[in-house]
């Protein structure tokens, strides 16, 4: 469709090419209204002998107009053909209805095929479609939306195959946590009902009681390692200033014991365990544009759970070997997942891990809260811990609690803080405290956490399907 934007010293119009028939119906809404011949007739020969840039003062109607054509052209990709000048034989020729106004003599013909439909739209009346006003610096964070529901959604990254471990499902670490570098981030994040504070209550008391005395139980320690006498100072002078790939090498796993490894070396209550690395939360139902994917995560194995138990969450999680996402699996081969690490280095560094913490955590807070919430028991979870994040750098700890506070049909996420301490300090007093803790989260806490998950799905009704109103906040951007 091809359409001429033209103008005269008494406003702009718009009018239909005589030669172009274009028998849509949105022709109509670019038909002008009719202008005396000889007027028209005058202004042109006018024009002629008169300074064709001299200025044209548009009606008070016309100004708006004007200049948002002029300062949205930049989503205009169709070029104006070159301007020609109209001679008077063509005026004379046309009819009163397809003359078209003339500014400065000229007229710019427009190919409205070609333009931005978001243009086009504008033009035709319509408002200007609201994904122009959203930030672009927060557009990585802005990308797509997923309803959310307790209705399984397939991956957009599932593909013919399963959802693996790929080099393309682990991100490079710089990537991973760009979006989390912003400020803005945690704006986004309370946007969702996450906060990375404690509400005026916090979580329960004998919740917070439970938490502290896992500071104090014993727990057996590597006797050989680099946190050992006489090595510590070594390793704390070699990983100073290094990179988070040196500091995960060197000392992660002294922070934050490997659950299988504790499992196969004897610890049998931990085979219900499994744990990711650097691996993308695929199937998980999004909070935000941007996937988790902890640098190491632990969680509830298939195996876990009885065949009975499956067979009941299977219409909430759907093919999840295909990609599907649900609330209640990270990735496809873990359920409910309760603790997160995040290692960063640099002077901002935990603050950006804590809130790659409190994403990811916020999703295994919703997991247990949405599943209670089915068999109508919500209120026994809330203000309950129920997971856990560790951030750590090269010499700083940071350890969290994770809890949500339910009003109605509204869910909010919370953390407490649990202890926060330089282990290099003291000569290395405190240097086995969270590995220490972490033991004591999968002695005694997780066999307890496992046990109220498990009485959550032995209550759900057999070869059911559900039909629960979505979260009042959106799954993703």
């Amino acid at each position: 469709m091809v359409f001429h934007l033209t103008a005269e010293a008494g406003g702009k119009r718009e009018s239909e090419d005589p030669n172009h028939h274009d028998p849509s119906p949105s022709s109509s809404l670019f038909t002008s209204p009719q202008l005396n011949a000889a007027p028209r007739e005058q202004s042109r020969q006018n024009s002629s002998v008169t300074n064709k840039h001299s200025p044209v003062t548009p009606q008070p109607n016309q100004l708006k107009r004007s200049y948002e054509a002029e300062s949205l052209s930049v989503y205009v990709p169709a070029k104006p053909i070159l301007k020609r000048p109209r001679s008077s034989a063509d005026t004379a020729t046309a009819t009163p209805a397809s003359r078209e106004t003339q500014f400065d003599n000229t007229e710019i013909i427009f190919n409205l095929d070609s333009v931005n439909p978001g243009v086009l739209r504008w033009i035709q009346g319509d408002s200007w479609p609201k994904e122009y006003f959203e930030s672009k610096t927060m557009s990585h964070l802005l990308k797509k939306k997923l309803v959310a529901s307790l209705r399984r959604k397939r991956s957009e990254s599932s593909v013919s195959g399963a959802s693996s471990t790929t080099p393309s499902d682990q991100k490079p670490r710089e990537f991973k946590s760009a979006p989390y570098q912003d400020p803005r981030y945690l704006t986004l994040l309370q946007t969702k009902r996450s906060y990375m504070t404690e509400d005026g209550e916090g979580p329960r008391t004998e919740s917070r009681a439970f938490c502290r005395s896992l500071l104090t139980q014993d727990q057996d320690v590597p006797p050989t390692s680099r946190f050992s006498e006489g090595i510590f100072q070594l390793t704390c002078s070699r990983i100073n200033g290094r990179n988070e790939a040196k500091v995960i090498q060197d000392i992660t796993r002294l922070i934050v014991p490997s659950a299988e490894e504790l499992a196969d070396f004897g610890a049998k209550k931990l085979c219900c365990l499994v744990e990711s690395v650097n691996e993308g939360w695929n199937n998980s139902i999004p909070l935000t544009g941007t996937r988790p994917q902890p640098d190491y995560s632990v969680g509830f194995k298939r195996e876990a759970f009885s065949q009975e138990q499956l067979e009941k969450l299977a219409p909430l999680i759907g093919d999840f070997i295909f990609g599907d996402q649900c609330y209640f699996m990270a990735t496809y081969y873990m359920y409910f997942p309760f603790l997160t690490c995040e290692v960063k280095c640099g002077a901002a560094g935990l603050e950006i891990a804590n809130r790659q913490n409190a994403h990811s955590m916020t999703l295994a807070v919703r997991a247990v809260v949405e599943l209670f919430r089915l068999v109508k028991r919500e209120k026994e979870v809330e203000r309950e811990i129920l997971a856990f994040s560790v951030s750590h750098d090269n010499n700083i700890v940071q350890i969290y609690g994770h809890y949500a506070v339910i009003d109605g049909s509204n869910i909010s996420y919370y953390r407490h803080p649990i202890y926060s301490f330089d282990f290099t300090t003291l000569d290395g007093k405190e240097r086995w405290t969270t590995y220490k803790f972490t033991k004591s989260v999968y002695d005694t806490w997780m066999p307890m956490h496992f046990k109220r998950i498990c009485s959550a799905i032995d209550d759900l009704p057999a070869g059911a399907d559900f039909d629960v109103p979505p979260l009042p906040q959106d799954s993703g951007l």
